[in-house]
């Protein structure tokens, strides 16, 4: 079987919460990958200065003392050339109208920082290894509910790892190969009806499950995914 998760990368982890640095550390390095972390704007703009070359992605907290928000993503930038993947804690988004700027800036994506242990590699895999997750770019929201998926005459049961407008990550033991095509039907939370999509697999990693990009959905069903996606960024990014 294809995985995505084929080689060692280096992740860089600025945040100034031990607490989150240490989860991510963890994660990372269970995985085979070397995780380091920084704990301010400053150590991590001279780690991009003198280390650029050895650093795969950059998990950022946008309130990173003592500079941190949009400026210091274009420190950031000044010093990379655009060459980093970024990856943004969602939660320390300040405002929704961010994150269009963001996307301008190149940002990869966002990852809940306050995801459950197991979720986290999950969510960093499609931007640890962008050659491998073929798939329509857009925000991903952390999210475990209920999903059943069909290939052939099997269907099985499995439990979301996240969603975006473009597809989902789905968390299994037993995951398609990459290219095969696939139908899921799940219920967005505090919705009364299924929602059904077909596409392919994208990505899959018997480690961690596999994702499906949506290439055939119903327009209602496609708009009910796209107002939810920007209501978790919407609602989270006042706080």
């Amino acid at each position: 079987m294809t995985t995505a998760a084929t080689t060692h990368k280096s992740v860089l982890i600025a945040d100034d919460t031990p607490n989150v640095r240490d989860r991510f550390t963890r994660a990372l390095e269970a995985a085979g990958h070397r995780a380091e972390s920084v704990p301010s704007a400053g150590e991590l703009l001279a780690r991009i200065r003198t280390r650029v070359s050895d650093i795969d992605l950059v998990v950022l907290n946008l309130r990173l003392p003592p500079a941190g928000g949009l400026d210091l993503v274009r420190a950031i930038r000044k010093l990379d050339g655009g060459r980093l993947p970024l990856v943004i804690l969602s939660g320390t988004v300040s405002a929704a109208r961010d994150i269009r700027e963001l996307a301008g800036l190149g940002v990869a994506g966002y990852v809940n920082e306050f995801s459950p242990d197991a979720h986290i590699l999950p969510c960093l895999v499609p931007h640890l290894f962008p050659d491998s997750f073929n798939r329509r770019a857009s925000p991903r929201v952390t999210l475990g509910i209920p999903v059943a998926y069909r290939h052939s005459d099997t269907i099985a049961a499995a439990v979301t790892l996240n969603l975006g407008k473009g597809g989902l990550a789905i968390r299994t033991m037993s995951p398609l190969d990459p290219g095969v095509r696939a139908r899921v039907r799940f219920r967005l939370p505090n919705s009364r009806r299924d929602i059904d999509a077909e596409g392919q697999v994208a990505w899959s990693d018997r480690r961690v499950g596999m994702g499906l990009q949506f290439d055939r959905i119903d327009p209602a069903d496609q708009r009910a995914i796209d107002d939810f996606v920007e209501n978790q960024f919407g609602d989270g990014a006042g706080d």
